[in-house]
C-alpha cells in the first residue's frame, strides 16, 4: 500500500473521484494508525467522472490516512465535505429513476433488512459505495413513511474480518428475546450472510430505532453448513412462539431453522424448489382474502414458489411450483416483516435488474407492490398491485369511460408525460387484440393466443370473462405492467429517457372497445 493523502478528519464526508477507465485498486482508511476500511475503487488521477463519498464523521479530529495500491496517486485531490462534491445534479441526472427508490451513488442489488417500525419502513440494500460495479458489498440503508419517497441514510453494515455483507432480512424484537434491547426498546435485529471463507450468517441489531446499526459480538449466529449457504430470512412464527430462519444452502436446496432467542438456531427441514436458488422468503396470505383460509408461501430468487402448510417446523407444499413474473427483470423480491395487523398488506419489493449507462448509480429497485393470493383454474396463484400510496404521486388525469377506438381516432395523441401511470380495461369481444404505446415503447396484447408482448418478451394472459385489464408504470428506465388484476406482472428495464414522449393506441381489426382508460402524470418522488 501506497500514501495518496493524510488529513484530520472534520467534516462527515471524504469524496473520492472515480474515473470509469480508471484500472481497480485496492484502497484503505487508515485512522490513527489502524486499517478501519478496505475496498476496491477506480479512483481517477485526473478529471472525474463522479464522485463517491465514505463517512468519516465518526472520526472527527482525528487523523486519517487515505493508501491504495497504486503508486501513482500520491497528492490525489480528495473533499472534506457534509455533501457529495458534485451534487449538483442529484436525482436529476438523465436516467435516474424519478418514483423508483435508486441511492445516491453505486450499485445496488438484492432489497435486504425489509421491517417497519415506529412509523418508518427500512430498507436496506445491497450496495457498493465506491463503484458502479458489483462489489465491497455493504448494506446501504434507506427509510420511508409512506413506500413511496425515500431518505438514504448511509451505510448500515461494512465488510469486516467475517467477510462481506450479502443478503438477509431485518425484524422487530418486541419481547426482546434476543437481550439486545430492553423491553421499552425493543431491537430491531437484522440477519445477514458473512460472504468470507466459509459463508456462515451473522446478527446486526439498532437499539435507536433504526438510526445506528452494529454488528453482534457473537456473530456467526449460524455456522457454516454447506456450499455458500446464505441469505437468511427470518420471521416470528406467532403460533409456535419461536423465530424461523428459511435459508438458502446450494443446488436448488433450502433449510428452515427454529430458534427462540435469535441467536442459536437448530435445523428443523431441509426442501427443494426446484430450478431455483437463493434469496427465500416466507410468508401467509389468505386465500381469495379468506382469514379463515390461509396459506404459506415459500419464495425463491427467481420468483419460483411454492404454496403451502407451514406449522412452525415443516413446510408441506400443496401444489407445484409456479412463477411469478416470469420473463421480467426482477430478482431476489423480499416482503416487509412487522406491518402493523390493522394494515393487513404483505408487501414485496424486489431488484430491477439492468445496467443505467453513464449514471453514477446503477441499478434500480422495483415498485412496492401488494400481494395476494388467489384460486385460478391452474391452482393457487400470486398476484400483485401496486401500492395505493403511489396515487399521491397523480399531477395530471385523464379519463374516458366506454371509448370506442378506430384507426385514426386516438384518444391519446394530446397526452404528454414521461413519468406515467396507465389503466385500460378492454372488452376483447370479435377485436383480435389491441395495445398501447407509451413513451415509444409498444405493449400489445393478441387475443387468439392470449399473450401480451412487451420489448421481446411473451406472457400468457388470459382474459377474464372476456375482460382485459392493463396497468402501465412508465419511468425514466424502466416499464412494469400489471394485467388481469396483478395475475399477470412483467417488471422490465427500459431506457425510456431515451425515447419520445408521444402515446398511442393501437387497434388491430376495425375498434377497440375501452371500457375504462386512463392516463396519470406522475410527479417525482425527489
Amino acid at each position: 500500500m501506497f500514501p495518496v493523502t493524510q488529513f484530520e478528519a472534520q467534516e462527515k464526508l471524504l469524496g473520492l473521484p472515480v474515473a470509469r477507465e480508471a484500472p481497480l485498486t485496492r484502497a484503505q482508511i487508515v485512522v490513527d494508525g489502524e486499517v478501519q476500511r478496505r475496498f476496491d475503487i477506480r479512483l481517477a488521477d485526473r478529471a472525474a467522472d463522479f464522485w463517491v463519498a465514505a463517512d468519516i464523521g465518526r472520526w472527527r479530529g482525528q487523523q486519517v490516512s487515505l493508501l491504495a495500491e497504486r503508486r501513482d496517486l500520491r497528492g490525489l485531490s480528495v473533499v472534506q465535505s457534509d455533501a457529495l462534491p458534485d451534487a449538483g445534479d442529484l436525482y436529476g441526472e438523465r436516467y435516474r429513476p424519478q418514483f423508483h427508490m435508486t441511492p445516491q451513488r453505486g450499485w445496488m442489488n438484492d432489497p435486504n433488512g425489509l421491517s417497519y417500525y415506529d412509523g418508518r419502513y427500512h430498507l436496506f440494500f445491497q450496495h457498493n459505495p465506491y463503484g458502479t460495479d458489483w462489489g465491497n458489498m455493504h448494506w446501504g440503508h434507506a427509510a420511508s413513511t409512506d413506500l413511496v419517497h425515500w431518505q438514504e441514510l448511509g451505510e448500515a453494515l461494512y465488510p469486516d474480518d467475517l467477510g462481506a455483507c450479502f443478503s438477509g432480512s431485518g425484524v422487530v424484537d418486541w419481547e426482546n428475546t434476543s437481550g439486545l434491547g430492553n423491553a421499552d426498546d425493543p431491537p430491531l435485529v437484522c440477519a445477514y450472510t458473512s460472504a468470507g471463507e466459509p459463508f456462515v450468517q451473522s446478527l446486526a441489531y439498532s437499539v435507536d430505532g433504526g438510526d445506528s446499526w452494529q454488528p453482534f459480538d457473537g456473530n456467526p449466529v449460524v455456522p457454516h453448513l454447506v456450499g455458500r449457504n446464505r441469505d437468511p430470512k427470518v420471521i416470528w412464527h406467532e403460533p409456535s412462539g419461536q423465530w424461523v430462519m428459511a435459508l438458502y444452502l446450494e443446488g436448488h436446496d433450502y433449510a428452515l431453522l427454529t430458534s427462540g432467542d435469535l441467536r442459536s438456531w437448530e435445523v428443523v427441514q431441509e426442501l427443494s424448489l426446484p430450478g431455483c436458488s437463493e434469496c427465500p422468503d416466507l410468508f401467509p396470505l389468505p386465500v381469495d382474502g379468506d382469514p379463515a383460509a390461509v396459506r404459506w408461501v415459500f419464495w425463491g430468487a427467481n420468483g419460483t414458489y411454492l404454496v403451502g402448510e407451514f406449522d412452525g417446523h415443516t413446510f408441506v407444499s400443496q401444489q407445484a411450483p409456479a412463477r411469478f413474473a416470469a420473463r421480467g427483470d426482477s430478482y431476489a423480491a423480499q416482503t416487509w416483516s412487522e406491518i402493523p395487523a390493522e394494515d393487513g398488506r404483505r408487501i414485496q419489493i424486489a431488484w430491477l435488474r439492468g445496467d443505467l449507462p453513464e449514471m453514477p448509480f446503477n441499478q434500480q429497485m422495483t415498485l412496492p407492490h401488494r400481494l395476494a393470493l388467489r384460486s385460478t383454474p391452474r391452482g393457487m396463484r400470486l398476484a400483485a398491485e401496486p401500492v395505493a400510496e403511489l396515487g399521491t404521486l397523480r399531477q395530471e388525469s385523464y379519463q374516458w369511460r366506454d371509448l370506442v377506438v378506430r384507426s385514426g381516432h386516438d384518444p391519446l395523441r394530446d397526452v404528454r408525460g414521461r413519468l406515467l401511470d396507465v389503466r385500460a380495461e378492454v372488452a376483447l369481444g370479435t377485436t383480435p387484440g389491441f395495445g398501447l404505446q407509451v413513451c415509444g415503447v409498444p405493449i400489445v396484447y393478441d387475443a387468439a393466443e392470449q399473450r401480451l408482448r412487451c420489448q421481446g418478451r411473451a406472457l400468457v394472459c388470459p382474459d377474464r370473462d372476456g375482460i382485459v385489464r392493463l396497468r402501465v408504470l412508465v419511468d425514466r428506465a424502466s416499464v412494469e405492467i400489471y394485467a388481469n388484476d396483478g395475475l399477470t406482472v412483467l417488471p422490465l428495464r427500459v431506457l425510456v429517457a431515451q425515447r419520445g414522449s408521444a402515446m398511442r393506441t393501437l387497434v388491430r381489426g376495425e375498434e377497440v372497445a375501452f371500457q375504462r382508460l386512463q392516463v396519470d402524470v406522475l410527479q417525482s418522488i425527489w
